[in-house]
């Protein structure tokens, strides 16, 4: 069985990839949207799961043992099982194994859902307890796309743009562990982007107000020359990221859950913002990319 399958809708073509459980590609007619994969970082949108960002000392405590857990869990490096392909819908399926027991000690199944509908690609995370006991877990989206969005748009030509003010205030990141409050760099709703931004790391939103972004690239006289819409729902904070150092990509990422704060080491159930799932229960986690097609400007 092959380890990619893509998925098409109208203008826009997707391909995700067994291993990791991951969406590889993306484009509309205009081209590529999704990071390409590269030296700067070789993951394109890699699945969070079971932890967002870091533990303290890589270690998880559960009813007082220890387990190695490292950045954002297993699951991005996992081999998923496909549960279903069609051509405009792909589903993929990990549970947990012996490897990933002795690392993180719950049983889970996580479906990865990728579908289209028009012009809008929907990616769901759906967790699911089958054991007869709580799973602790956090998950997260880490899609990383184009910066530029548009060819012969300098990088600092482009923004994000949120519906409402975010009231704020952010978390540092020191060391992948989140750091003291700071202020947001918003202008009201706006977030002009420049690589200084991420010289401490991510921009950390806890508690996000919005469910939806916009991210554009801007002419010189502002108009956009491309743009497209990411929204969410299900999850609860927002990570933005790209690395200072002229790496070609935006992340966008929503979040349930994050890294431990410093200083902070204790049972895993504890842990700020965790999810709790009794037992049979099952939540779905969803994030959308949907493309504007924008009109090329008269000439003369």
């Amino acid at each position: 069985m092959t380890d990619t399958h893509e998925i098409a809708s109208g203008r826009l073509r997707a391909t995700i990839r067994a291993q990791g459980g991951e969406l590889i590609a993306l484009s509309d007619a205009n081209g590529p949207l999704l990071w390409h994969g590269g030296p700067e970082w070789p993951r394109h949108a890699p699945v969070l799961f079971p932890i967002v960002g870091r533990l303290t000392e890589d270690t998880l405590i559960h009813e007082g043992r220890s387990y190695h857990l490292t950045q954002h869990g297993f699951a991005r490096d996992s081999l998923f099982q496909w549960i279903e392909r069609t051509p405009d819908r792909a589903v993929l399926k990990l549970r947990e194994s012996a490897e990933t027991l002795a690392r993180y000690p719950f049983r889970f199944v996580l479906q990865m859902i990728y579908e289209f509908a028009g012009d809008t690609l929907s990616v769901t995370t759906r967790v699911i307890n089958p054991a007869e006991t709580t799973l602790i877990c956090g998950v997260g989206a880490h899609p990383a796309f184009l910066w530029p969005l548009a060819e012969g748009v300098a990088k600092e030509a482009h923004g994000l743009s949120f519906l409402q003010v975010e009231p704020g205030p952010g978390l540092g990141v020191e060391g992948g562990l989140l750091g003291p409050a700071i202020p947001l760099p918003f202008d009201g709703t706006e977030l002009p982007l420049a690589e200084a931004l991420f010289a401490n790391d991510a921009i950390v939103i806890p508690d996000v107000a919005n469910h939806s972004v916009r991210f554009a690239a801007l002419d010189g006289s502002g108009r956009e020359r491309r743009a497209l819409t990411v929204s969410w729902e299900g999850y609860k904070d927002l990570g933005i990221w790209s690395k200072p150092t002229g790496a070609p990509f935006l992340c966008i990422e929503p979040w349930f859950s994050m890294a431990s704060p410093i200083g902070w080491q204790g049972e895993f159930a504890e842990k700020p913002g965790i999810l709790a799932l009794a037992p049979s229960e099952s939540r779905d986690f969803v994030w959308r990319a949907t493309p504007h097609f924008i009109p090329t400007a008269p000439s003369g």
